[in-house]
């Protein structure tokens, strides 16, 4: 039994890099509950587990009194008591041992689940120190597998192996076992199973991360992003401004012959992104974030619980304004935080609206 038990130990530590005291804690603290199943109401009960010497002893602690025991759970008679040791004394302690065989594989049943609960605590506090300075960032990461199926793939962390879901690929992009690829950590998460990283490459902020990678004056705050807004694998809109006059802020950010603009475009596997100057005037910046459209003018609504606003474009803007299924008047929409009426400069006449 005691063989077994300290394999089993031995076993579970290595597989989960878990400190072996803390291992040990955790089986007697299982081991002591199973043991107060049977002795519900003993006060004193002792686990000791030392797997350098391989003793496993587990017993129960009572006080020798005179006589008749009043609490025969928490007391022993001393001529009892003498049963056990010959030097036994009144007001002494009595240890009365229980057999491994018939607690230890009980009590490993009933330490199982705290057991598996601490593990998953130790692997999460783990990835957690593993991840601390990750979480939030943009990392490499290795394609080792994709799933027919369902095109979710396993992925490859700092020699750790990641689930990244096809919900979080970018849509139409086709991962390939070796491919190395930028993913946002977006966090920790602690599924049924066993904790896990959560990466994704549709977030937006991995459109900044990147940003801030390829264009150093980003990196040195003298360009700074103010808003992003993406639909993920079709497009992003993403606004800026220099805190140095001398600094074009979008110059910047496309770089000499586009390289770093497109640099970010590739690694988004074509994702067109539009770079918006920023402006603290919302009208100025509304008629800028529905680029490439030309707009006439805009209206702020005077109403403090929606923001919402009016914008008109010439006539042969306005398709391109809303754009595709209403992207363009989205992205809008999500960059600058206002809901956009999107309206014709010449209102159309009804013969045509009817065709």
């Amino acid at each position: 039994m005691n063989k077994e038990l300290f394999e089993a130990l031995s076993l579970l530590e290595k597989e989960n890099n878990i400190d072996a005291e803390k291992l040990i804690e955790t089986v007697k603290s299982g081991i002591m509950k199973a043991i107060k199943k049977d002795y519900p109401n003993c006060e004193n009960i002792s686990v000791e587990i030392d797997p350098e010497s391989g003793h496993f002893e587990m017993k129960i602690l009572k006080e020798i009194v005179e006589g008749e025991p009043e609490d025969p759970d928490n007391q022993i008679s001393l001529d009892e008591a003498r049963t056990i040791s010959k030097r036994s004394r009144v007001g002494g302690t009595c240890e009365i041992k229980l057999n491994p065989a018939k607690f230890g594989r009980v009590a490993a049943q009933n330490a199982k689940q705290s057991i598996k609960h601490e593990i998953k605590g130790f692997e999460r506090d783990k990835l957690i120190e593993q991840y601390k300075d990750k979480v939030y960032e943009c990392v490499p990461a290795t394609v080792q597998k994709v799933e027919p199926a369902t095109l979710n793939a396993v992925v490859t962390i700092d020699h750790n192996e990641v689930y990244f879901i096809r919900k979080e690929q970018i849509p139409g992009e086709v991962l390939k076992p070796g491919d190395v690829i930028q993913v946002y950590v977006v966090g920790v998460s602690q599924p049924d199973k066993k904790p896990s990283i959560r990466i994704s490459r549709t977030h937006r902020e991995l459109v900044k991360r990147l940003f801030e990678r390829e264009i150093p004056e980003i990196a040195d705050g003298i360009v700074e992003i103010r808003a992003i807004s993406r639909v993920a694998g079709a497009r992003s809109k993403i606004a800026v401004m220099s805190t140095d006059p001398n600094v074009d802020a979008i110059g910047a950010c496309i770089g000499p012959g586009k390289s770093r603009i497109t640099a970010i475009v590739n690694e988004l596997k074509g994702e067109k992104i539009d770079i918006i100057l920023w402006s603290e005037d919302p009208e100025e910046f509304i008629a800028k974030a529905l680029a490439p459209a030309e707009v006439k003018s805009v209206e702020i609504y005077e109403d403090e619980e929606v923001r919402e606003c009016r914008v008109i474009v010439p006539n042969n803007q306005l398709s391109l304004a809303i754009g595709n299924k209403g992207q363009n008047a989205k992205l809008a929409a999500g960059l600058t935080g206002y809901r956009i009426d999107i309206l014709p400069e010449d209102p159309i006449p009804e013969e045509d609206s009817e065709e």
